[in-house]
C-alpha cells in the first residue's frame, strides 16, 4: 500500500461517522469528533463476490450480540460494500452520548458472520479537516432524527422530532471517492458554513474547499449554512448530485468547486418539506441511469438522470417542483449501497424498529 501513502499504525477513532470505499479496497472513515478522515487497508479476506443478492434479518440484533449490547444501544451510522468481495461494512456507535464507542464491523456476504475490523497495526493514513468547526463552536445543526432523540414539535397537523447538535458533529456528513480524490461534504468554521472539500489521495496538504449556495424551494430563499446530507458522484465524476434537509436535490459541477470559491448549485428537484435525505445511490437500468434517494418522510424515491440533465434551475418557491419522480412503496430504508451490477443493498427498519439488510433488484425498481 506504499503507492497510496499508507503506513502501519493505528486509526484512533473518537467517533463513528460516514464511510466509503476508494481504490484497491481502501476504506475511508470520517471522525467528526477528531475532525479527521482515515484511510485504512481493511485486508478483506473474502473471495470475489458475484451477482447474487444478500439478505440478513435482524442485523442490529446480530451486531449488538457480537458487541455485547442490546440493539437499542447500537447506532448504525453508515454502510459500505467492499467493491471486490461484496462484504458489508458498518460504521457503528456502541452506546449513546459522550460514552459512545466507535466500532467498525464486517458482515460476510456469504454466511452473514459478523467480525470486527482491526484498526490497530494496520496500513493507515490520515488527514485533518483544517476548516472544521471548533469543538467550542456554539452554532447548532438541526436534523430530523430517526429515533426518540431531541424534542417533539407540532408542525401543522404533524408532530415531528428535531435534534439540535453542535455543528462540529456535522463536519463530515457524507463522502465519496471520484477521479483520484475524496469528496467530503459537511460544515466548516466559516460564516457560510456549507462546505464541499476535495482531498487528493494519497493524502496531502493540498485540500481544496468550496462554500456552497443553493436555492431552497421549501424555504423560499438562497442558503449557505445548510449542509449536504447525502450525495453521489455524477456524470463520470465530473459533478455531484446532492440532497439537503426539506428536501432539495442539487447539481454541482466539480469545475465550480475551486479552492476558496463559492459554488452555486442548480436545484433540480424538491422532494418535500419536513423531510430529510438519508442516503443516495445511482444505478443503471436498461441503459439509463437513475438516482435513488432514501429519506425520512417518503418511500424510496427514484429519479431518471436524463430528467435531471434537462431540468432548468429552480429559483422560485413552488410545489410540486422539478423533475418527475417515482415514489416506491418501500418504507423505513435508512442506508443504500451498490451491492453489484444487479442489486442495491438497503438497511431497512420495520414497524417494530428491527433493522435488516435486503437486496433490491435494480431491474425491478
Amino acid at each position: 500500500m506504499g503507492e497510496f501513502g499508507l503506513r502501519r499504525g493505528r486509526a484512533e477513532l473518537r467517533s463513528a461517522g460516514p464511510i466509503t470505499f476508494g481504490p484497491a479496497g481502501i476504506l475511508f472513515l470520517a471522525d467528526n469528533a477528531a475532525a479527521k478522515v482515515f484511510a485504512v487497508d481493511v485486508a478483506d479476506p473474502g473471495p470475489a463476490g458475484g451477482s447474487e443478492p444478500f439478505d440478513l434479518e435482524d442485523v442490529d440484533a446480530r451486531v449488538g450480540s457480537f458487541l455485547g449490547c442490546e440493539p437499542g444501544d447500537l447506532v448504525i451510522k453508515d454502510m459500505a460494500v467492499h467493491p471486490l468481495t461484496h462484504n458489508v461494512y458498518l460504521s457503528v456507535q456502541r452506546g449513546h452520548g459522550e460514552a459512545a464507542q466507535p466500532v467498525l464491523v464486517r458482515i460476510d456476504g456469504l454466511d452473514g458472520a459478523v467480525t470486527d475490523v482491526p484498526l490497530d497495526d494496520v496500513p493507515v493514513a490520515e488527514v485533518t479537516i483544517g476548516d472544521a468547526p471548533a469543538e467550542g463552536d456554539e452554532r447548532l445543526d438541526i436534523t430530523l432524527p430517526l429515533g426518540d432523540e431531541g424534542e417533539e414539535l407540532q408542525v401543522g397537523e404533524r408532530k415531528i422530532r428535531i435534534l439540535r447538535q453542535p455543528i462540529r458533529t456535522s463536519t463530515v456528513t457524507d463522502m465519496a471517492y471520484a477521479d483520484g480524490a475524496l469528496l467530503v461534504a459537511g460544515l466548516s468554521n466559516e460564516e457560510f458554513s456549507s462546505r464541499l472539500r476535495r482531498i487528493p489521495f494519497p493524502f496531502s496538504d493540498e485540500v481544496a474547499g468550496s462554500s456552497l449556495e443553493i436555492f431552497h424551494v421549501s424555504h423560499g430563499k438562497w442558503e449557505t449554512a445548510a449542509p449536504i446530507r447525502a450525495f453521489v458522484p455524477y456524470d463520470g465524476g465530473a459533478s455531484i448530485l446532492a440532497s439537503y434537509t426539506c428536501t432539495p436535490v442539487v447539481h454541482f459541477p466539480l469545475t465550480d468547486l475551486t479552492d476558496g470559491a463559492k459554488a452555486v448549485g442548480r436545484t433540480v428537484a424538491e422532494l418535500g418539506a419536513v423531510n430529510q435525505p438519508l442516503d443516495m445511490v445511482s444505478f443503471r437500468q436498461e441503459g439509463q441511469e437513475y438516482l435513488l434517494v432514501a429519506n425520512t418522510a417518503h418511500g424510496l424515491v427514484k429519479i431518471a438522470c436524463r430528467d435531471i440533465d434537462a431540468q432548468s434551475p429552480l429559483t422560485e418557491p413552488k410545489e410540486p417542483v422539478g423533475v418527475p419522480r417515482e415514489t416506491k412503496d418501500l418504507q423505513g430504508i435508512r442506508r443504500l449501497a451498490n451491492l453489484n451490477g444487479s442489486h442495491v443493498l438497503v438497511l431497512q427498519s420495520d414497524d417494530a424498529g428491527h433493522q435488516h439488510l435486503r437486496s433490491l433488484k435494480t431491474a425491478s425498481l
